[in-house]
């Protein structure tokens, strides 16, 4: 019998590859929370796409609600931060804690998330909060870095296979910002 795998899913393209790998030895349900996607448009195309896939491969989702207003107000001060910086590890621990809570009250034996197949993310600072709250809720942490062996082009490939639309940032807003700034400076 295989034990059951709450799987954070951070969006509908990074996830396809996550899943499709996990459930070979798990009984995955995904867990959508993120409320550190901006704007609220946004948040709502990410959530139809993988509302979208989910009901094509059967997939089990869990949706929690969407505080966008929490997320602004633990993040407030860091700003700034550069991406991979200290806000990145506030919202890893406030999308991650959520998830863990959900994982304790319903029975799940393990939980991870799809935030580590991203280029863009440290999967460290990902594994690290997630091993603290481990401990805490007394559920495991399955720490993993899905970008290894070609992941996140796996994940593409999938995604485009499937038919899903690609956002073009991480989500937040400052990553946004980040992302233009790049790309003015491409351009210059």
């Amino acid at each position: 019998m295989k034990k059951k795998l709450l799987l954070h899913v951070c969006c509908c393209p990074c996830s396809i590859y996550v899943y499709r790998t996990l459930s070979l030895d798990y009984e995955v349900t995904c867990y959508f929370y993120n409320p550190n996607i901006h704007s609220a448009k946004e948040y709502l195309f990410r959530r139809q796409e993988l509302e979208r896939t989910a009901a094509d491969l059967g997939w089990d989702v869990v949706y929690a609600d969407y505080q966008m207003e929490e997320w602004f107000r633990r993040v407030k001060g860091h700003e700034k931060d550069p991406e991979r910086g200290e806000r990145c590890s506030i919202c890893f621990n406030m999308r991650l804690e959520n998830t863990f809570q959900y994982a304790r009250d319903n029975g799940f034996e393990i939980v991870t998330t799809s935030l580590s197949v991203s280029p863009y993310k440290a999967t460290r600072q990902i594994n690290t909060e997630g091993e603290l709250l481990a401990e805490k809720y007394s559920v495991a942490f399955l720490p993993e870095n899905f970008k290894k062996q070609n992941g996140f082009n796996k994940a593409k490939a999938m995604a485009i296979e499937q038919g899903v639309k690609h956002q073009d940032y991480c989500g937040c807003v400052y990553s946004q910002v980040e992302k233009k700034q790049r790309e003015q400076r491409k351009r210059s």
